[in-house]
């Protein structure tokens, strides 16, 4: 946690109200995002019980299942989830706008511009919680391996047919959920949480009616209404704030659910007893009445959730997002085109376990996403540079003094002498490189290596460090620097010790030059062998 955030943290306390963390977004929303709030039995972490899900804050879809351990009824529940998400994420896939990508020509071995098919968007999706997060990812890993009656007519329990495409789709969000800076699936919790410092713990913040008390308490203080939120309960026992799912609060399962799942399970054998059918016709009712009322239990419990993460994409449409996240989304766009055309070109689904290639590129890839986000972020918002230069890795200064010098080399290149006068004390050690942005462009920086101190004076008869600092780079060809590439007398400017544009790693072979040892040939699953299933083992049947 850095000092900024500390500080926000005691102040939050001090003040009863969260504090803000950022002047802008950071992460991108779309303007139709999929939510879905989900619920699963307890007990049983993969076992779903019920959810809401759609793109309109009054219209959401309700899916229930009556009877948690019936197998038939959550293959039923997994199908309608499935034709509640599918079309959503097919919409966005079938929008295309044409793109450039580099790629190796394989002939020459040079890396040659293409043209592409790129998505004009991307189907972005908002869960309450990061347990929601860990939730999406299990449904994906149990859907896309299983077999319908099309891959095979003799499979025992056969799926629906579009449960395993959305397997493939949940276990895609679930991965690139873990690449830092991605926005397709999101927690509403770490959303609010990234912007706004409460006076709570961590864990607390998870429950997302307590943290939205804090941003935006109904009135009084925001400590004693993310209480409420969290402890309030009617004259039946039952929280009026639920968590954010996907747990169901205790007292809702031992005094509400379980009894009506009962009743249900009763309906249904009386059902099943049936001796003719005006006696069935009332067996049926009572079966649907049951199922009714599970329905309703389930509505109110994920109701004041699903509220609670509109009101929280509410709160963050009114910051201004920032420059480069942006950049950040269009990653997504791509990483999003790319699993719909493996889809379409009829590729496996992902394998249960990566091979050591893969798993050290997705290793390499995230930590150059984590540099790249935390460089963007300071770039895009002063509060959070703020927080780099109280640790040292930035400063802000003016320019005082400008002198021209050139490299020692058979062709003099230009290295001007900036001297920068400022108050802080960033860690500059000899031949230290700083960074800043060039003419304002997210992309493009300047490189200037620390030379030495000169001290100095401010107007007011402080004393002020005086840095010298030697411009490496992005001024031409020519022996004169090219208009602007050079600071000037006056301008003060933001440096950062940090690279606003992160390298890759090392490259890494092929998975089929990867020895054995690290898991590679001879016996490996490669990318495009399907992994088969588990068998069914006696411990599969209900």
């Amino acid at each position: 946690m850095s000092l900024i955030s500390t500080l926000a943290r005691l102040e939050a306390v001090d003040s009863g109200r969260a504090q803000p963390l950022a002047t802008v977004r950071h992460r991108h929303l779309t303007d139709r995002p999929l939510v879905l709030v989900p619920l699963t039995t307890a007990g049983e972490a993969g076992a779903p019980l019920g959810a809401l899900v759609g793109t309109d804050r009054a219209a959401p879809r309700l899916l229930a299942v009556p009877q948690p351990r019936d197998r038939d009824l959550r293959f039923a529940f997994l199908a309608e989830l499935a034709e509640a998400v599918l079309p959503h994420i097919e919409a966005y896939a079938d929008a295309v706008e044409p793109a450039e990508r580099n790629e190796v020509d394989p002939g020459t071995g040079k890396k040659v511009k293409v043209e592409v098919e790129l998505c004009a968007d991307a189907a972005q999706l908002i869960v309450p919680s990061r347990a929601g997060i860990d939730f999406v990812r299990l449904l994906g890993r149990s859907m896309r391996f299983r077999r319908t009656v099309e891959d095979d007519p003799d499979t025992p329990f056969p799926a629906p047919a579009r449960v395993p495409l959305l397997g493939r789709w949940l276990t895609h969000y679930g991965e690139r959920a873990r690449v830092p800076g991605s926005s397709l699936l999101l927690a509403a919790t770490d959303l609010v949480n990234r912007h706004w410092a409460t006076g709570q713990s961590s864990l607390e913040d998870q429950h997302l009616g307590a943290l939205l008390a804090w941003v935006d308490p109904p009135g009084g203080s925001g400590a004693e209404a993310a209480l409420r939120a969290e402890l309030e309960r009617d004259r039946d026992g039952q929280l009026i704030c639920p968590p954010a799912g996907p747990a169901t609060d205790p007292a809702f399962d031992n005094k509400l659910l379980a009894p009506a799942i009962e009743r249900y399970d009763r309906a249904r054998s009386a059902l099943g007893a049936a001796e003719d059918g005006l006696d069935a016709d009332t067996r049926l009712g009572e079966l649907s009445g049951a199922e009714r009322e599970i329905r309703s239990l389930l509505a109110g419990v994920l109701l004041p959730t699903w509220d609670a993460v509109w009101r929280g994409l509410d709160l963050l449409r009114e910051l201004p997002e920032g420059t480069r996240a942006q950049d950040r989304w269009t990653r997504d766009r791509w990483s999003f085109t790319g699993h719909r055309d493996r889809v379409l070109a009829g590729e496996p689904p992902q394998p249960r376990r990566d091979d050591a290639v893969t798993a050290a590129q997705k290793l390499a890839s995230r930590e150059t996403a984590q540099a790249q986000l935390d460089a963007q972020e300071a770039l895009d918002d002063p509060l959070v540079l703020a927080g780099r230069r109280l640790a040292g890795e930035a400063f802000v200064g003016e320019v005082t003094e400008v002198e021209m010098a050139y490299s020692e080399s058979k062709r003099p290149s230009p290295r001007p002498l900036v001297t920068v006068r400022t108050e802080e004390r960033p860690h500059l050690g000899e031949r230290t490189k700083v960074y800043r942005s060039l003419d304002g462009d997210p992309v493009r920086s300047q490189t200037a290596e620390f030379v030495a101190y000169a001290t100095g004076e401010t107007e007011d008869g402080e004393e002020a460090v005086g840095l010298v600092l030697r411009i490496m780079d992005r001024m031409g060809r020519g022996k004169e620097p090219a208009p602007g590439s050079v600071p000037e007398p006056g301008d003060r400017i933001a440096w950062t010790l940090f690279e606003h544009d992160q390298r890759g790693g090392p490259k890494l072979p092929d998975p089929e030059d990867t020895p054995w040892t690290h898991g590679g040939p001879p016996g490996a699953v490669g990318p495009g062998t399907a992994e088969r299933p588990d068998p069914v083992t006696p411990e599969d049947l209900l």
